[in-house]
């Protein structure tokens, strides 16, 4: 299921992306001839009045097909055809269509993110907080968090369980950690040691006190005793600061995507790192099954970064489009295709090639 939902969401992704240019065109009076979700060959389509609607054999993203986006196909279009192509209309007409799609995907993490953090979801707060350090989504409360699998505490303890006690004493965070902490090794401290005596905890748990005996281990990285949880809760968000938290995680993983893209043309341990379609549907299945939140925060992220890598500024990308429309108006006349592409020509290459990574690192980790 978790599946069928992940795909389900990157397709909506796509069509709504898609749909944004297709709106503003038809709202503009340009002639769209196709709206398509997937790339050719097509193996469904159908036609209501001038645009032929499709769905590709090729998952790869979706395109919308306007009249006349080669400015050299003008010349031998009928005058009315003509009149309605791309390349007929006033540039600010064409740059509103194109970012139409990106906005469309900013939109959305927009209100994906907004929606998390003023839900007050907790898988929502954790992963934005993991999302965005600077922003402070969590508090600190004796509230169980998250639970490490493979710590002791996983033979116990639950998201949401709220501390009352450690060892019969009503604790804090500060006083919970150290109280764990003074539970030592029978021996010599070494790491993943466990502790003689057990902590003793009760927690509230669903409208009930349950009691726990849990062993610390010891952690070198740490350096000290743990039972492998994390403390916290959602923080509470008006409407206004959820809208300024959400921008803020939108402006770091914009950031962030943008740096990530330059160092991958540098480091190869960057370029390791990097997924195709494949890999992302599958860091969105285990996100998906985590729990709501989380698959929010998944979804708003990959359309944030949709948004970002459509508006390089590259031809046959949407940030290549505006770039040269803008041109255009600045220089008063049309600007050749043959140019538009061949400064495109590198960006597009460079692209290229971390695609192909991307592709390689999915098979080399599926094929092991």
């Amino acid at each position: 299921m978790s599946w069928f939902l992940t795909i389900l969401g990157i397709v909506a992704l796509v069509i709504l992306h898609e749909l944004g240019h297709f709106a503003v065109a038809k709202a503009v009076g340009m002639r769209v001839e196709r709206f398509s979700l997937f790339f050719p060959p097509s193996v469904l389509k159908v036609k209501r009045g001038e645009t032929e609607y499709a769905i590709g054999a090729i998952p790869a993203g979706g395109y919308v097909k306007i009249t006349g986006m080669n400015p050299e196909e003008l010349g031998d279009m009928e005058p009315e055809v003509r009149r309605r192509a791309y390349y007929s209309q006033a540039p600010w007409k064409r740059v509103a269509v194109i970012l139409a799609g990106p906005g469309v995907n900013i939109a959305i993490a927009f209100v994906l993110f907004w929606a998390v953090l003023y839900s007050g979801s907790l898988n929502g707060a954790v992963a934005l907080g993991n999302l965005d350090p600077h922003v402070r989504t969590l508090e600190l409360t004796p509230s169980v968090l998250a639970v490490d699998r493979h710590s002791p505490a996983a033979g116990g303890l639950r998201v949401g369980d709220r501390i009352l006690t450690v060892d019969g004493r009503r604790v804090n965070i500060e006083q919970a950690r150290r109280q764990i902490d003074s539970h030592v090794c029978p021996r010599a401290l070494q790491d993943g040691c466990r502790a003689a005596t057990p902590v003793r905890m009760t927690v509230r748990r669903d409208g009930r006190v349950v009691a726990l005996s849990l062993y610390p281990r010891y952690s070198r990285e740490a350096k000290r005793m743990l039972l492998g949880f994390g403390f916290g809760s959602p923080r509470s968000f008006s409407a206004l600061g959820a809208a300024g938290a959400a921008v803020s995680e939108m402006w770091h993983t914009t950031t962030s995507t943008l740096t990530h893209f330059a160092d991958a043309l540098t480091s190869n341990k960057t370029r390791g790192e990097l997924h195709s379609i494949v890999g992302i549907s599958e860091v969105g299945q285990e996100t998906v099954a985590a729990g709501a939140g989380y698959a929010f925060v998944f979804l708003g992220f990959l359309s944030l970064v949709l948004a970002v890598i459509n508006l390089f500024p590259f031809l046959p990308l949407d940030g290549g489009h505006v770039l040269w429309s803008v041109a255009e108006k600045v220089r008063g006349k049309r600007i050749s295709l043959l140019a538009m592409y061949r400064f495109s020509s590198v960006g597009i290459v460079l692209l290229l090639f971390l695609v192909v990574n991307g592709v390689s690192n999915d098979i080399g980790r599926l094929t092991g």
